[in-house]
């Protein structure tokens, strides 16, 4: 792209610089070309350190950097792009030991980090029926349980990672001097979204090299996790520093008028009855027409990205909810009156698939290594981990009562005493008998589907729910890593001797891969996961409202919560901004007739 006289400021200024631009602006491009330029100079044990939040964005700046084709490659290999995640992990591997951590560290995954900590939370109700007390005893409990992982079982959590490397960082000229020598700049995307600990870090890093933060402060829609709106006001503050502003500039969607859009919803005034590149068209409110709505508007959207002959097209549906991400998802699989179903990948919380898929890998080791003590233990596990940091009442008394009935069945099985035909065991036992029986073949696709198919055509319901939810993973396609361990694992044992902790391995990598497949087709998601994406068009579609005798009882999954006036903050509208520029060449909103997004009245 050709560079506007504030693009080219930020090239050739030097020292801390806050780079403050709308969605489109092209903050990441001149970031890269700034860190090419800088890069250039370098010693040769330095390098650029680029940080960002989310794996889908670390992967589009890679590819970003790949494609800037005046860049040399020796230059592109000098700019290291990693989540905040890894670099934090990096240095707690290295360092933890000066705060007292054991060595080694080991990291307690979010599927694993809600297993853990399950006990504490089944002592308490729902957040929603707890007093302010009752919520900061629980708080408290949880993060000193937290606590104990890390520093007597070496087991840390991805919540801890940003406070203790802050508290290494402040406690430490030398290891700040020695980030700073091989990192003499850090680029900081997103800046806007940095919690407390990541800020605490980014202060420390500042004090010894030189930082460049790109922000958007009305793409800050992370406050629920500790995003603060004073931050770049606390840059200001902390730094000597110099901010351009890329004012005018709009890449993603140029020739429409789809981010003066976004930015008038900002305000709440619009300054035109029609916006090129934005429809908003309404449905009955009713959860037949509404599907049947969403899934002819996603027709005509992928014909008119088709008819492009563009190679490698995208089509998000953007929803407000994780609820509804998956409803959609059910919808496109089976659409009513006949429609043809719409091939799709859907962007959901994979906690429960997680814990599936170490079900799934235990089952394909030989009879020796898969016994029921094991299938039950993470059979429990995946009812104690699959809600995440909120586990359902239900999700943790049928993990009880899984227990129970196990406990049962081996006092029953040492008295030599039948087992209750009501027992939740005997399905179980019947599936587990078959799992046992099966002939593996080697190919781990085929042998991991063969699997799944028992599970989830067996008796067991709560087997076939783990069956599928594992449907949501797509670690096995060919030229995975975890396809090939899981296929070397056979070929040096004839069997797969370590299948759960190849797979409890794979998904620790995958928690840092920096590489994934571009998003290309249509993809389903909540709002919030959108953010630092783009996609040729977008679709937002949201929930509507429950009727009884013509009167408004319920009205979940909307843009505004339950669609009320007096529900419209800054929170909400950034959120909508946000998802309306992911669109490069239309965003189309799905709103209920009978009562439309308060936003727009």
């Amino acid at each position: 792209m050709k560079l506007s006289d504030k693009q080219i400021e930020v090239l050739d200024t030097e020292g801390h610089l806050l780079v403050i631009g709308g969605p489109g602006a092209g903050k990441t491009t001149i970031s890269i070309l700034k860190a090419a330029k800088v890069a250039a100079s370098l010693k040769p044990s330095q390098e650029i350190l680029f940080l960002s939040f989310a794996r889908a964005t670390i992967s589009r700046v890679i590819e970003a950097i790949e494609n800037e084709h005046d860049i040399p490659k020796a230059i592109k290999s000098r700019i290291n792009v990693e989540t905040y995640h890894s670099f934090f992990w990096r240095i707690l591997q290295t360092h933890g030991y000066l705060l007292g951590l054991p060595r080694p560290l080991s990291i307690l995954t979010p599927a694993n980090d809600a297993i853990a900590l399950s006990a504490i939370r089944s002592e308490y109700k729902a957040d929603g029926k707890l007093s302010n007390a009752e919520k900061a005893e629980k708080k408290g409990k949880l993060h000193a349980e937290r606590l104990r992982l890390a520093r007597a079982e070496g087991r840390v959590c991805f919540d801890l990672f940003g406070s203790h490397v802050a508290e290494l960082l402040e406690r430490s000229t030398r290891l700040r001097q020695l980030i700073a020598a091989r990192y003499p700049i850090v680029i900081l995307d997103e800046f806007q979204d940095t919690n407390t600990d990541q800020w605490r870090v980014v202060q420390q890093l500042g004090l010894a090299g030189t930082l460049i933060a790109l922000a958007d402060p009305e793409q800050r829609i992370y406050d629920w996790i500790g995003a603060d709106p004073a931050r770049l006001d606390q840059f200001r503050a902390t730094f000597k520093y110099n901010e351009i502003v890329l004012q005018g500039e709009n890449h993603r969607s140029a020739g429409t008028e789809i981010l003066l859009f976004g930015n008038d919803v900002l305000t709440g005034k619009f300054s035109k009855n029609m916006y090129l590149g934005i429809e908003i068209k309404t449905y009955p409110s009713n959860e037949n027409e509404a599907c049947t709505a969403l899934v002819t508007q996603t027709y005509a959207a992928r014909k008119r990205l088709v008819e492009l002959e563009k190679k490698e097209w995208s089509l998000a549906i953007l929803v407000p909810t994780k609820k509804m991400t998956r409803a959609v998802s059910d919808v496109f699989r089976n659409p009513l009156a006949k429609m043809q179903p719409i091939r799709h990948s859907a962007i959901v919380d994979l906690d429960a698939a997680i814990l599936g898929a170490e079900l799934v890998s235990f089952m394909l080791q030989p009879p020796s290594l898969f016994h029921l003590d094991g299938v039950i233990d993470l059979l429990c596990n995946y009812f104690h981990g699959k809600g995440g940091d909120s586990p359902t009442k239900s999700a943790l008394q049928q993990a009880a009562g899984i227990r129970k009935a196990f406990g049962l069945y081996a006092e029953k099985k040492a008295a030599g005493k039948p087992l209750p035909k009501n027992s939740i065991i005997v399905p179980l036992l019947q599936t587990y008998e078959q799992l046992r029986a099966i002939a593996l073949t080697g190919d781990p696709d085929q042998d991991w589907r063969s699997v799944r198919k028992i599970m989830e055509n067996g008796p067991c319901i709560r087997l076939k729910e783990v069956a599928i939810e594992v449907k949501n993973l797509r670690l096995l396609e060919r030229g995975t890593q975890l396809r090939q361990e899981l296929s070397q694992d056979w070929r040096t044992f004839r069997r797969y001797e370590n299948a759960l902790n190849i797979t409890r391995q794979a998904f620790v990598r995958e928690h840092f891969a920096t590489q994934s497949n571009p998003e290309i087709g249509v993809i389903v998601m909540n709002m919030h996961k959108a953010k630092g994406k783009q996609f040729d068009e977008v679709i937002i579609f949201e929930g509507w409202p429950r009727y009884v005798k013509k009167k408004i009882v319920a009205n979940p999954d909307r843009i505004v919560r339950a669609n009320l006036k007096d529900n419209i903050d800054d929170q909400a509208r950034q959120n909508l901004r946000v998802s309306i520029t992911r669109g490069k060449q239309r965003t189309t909103i799905l709103t209920p007739q009978e009562d439309p997004c308060v936003i727009f009245m």
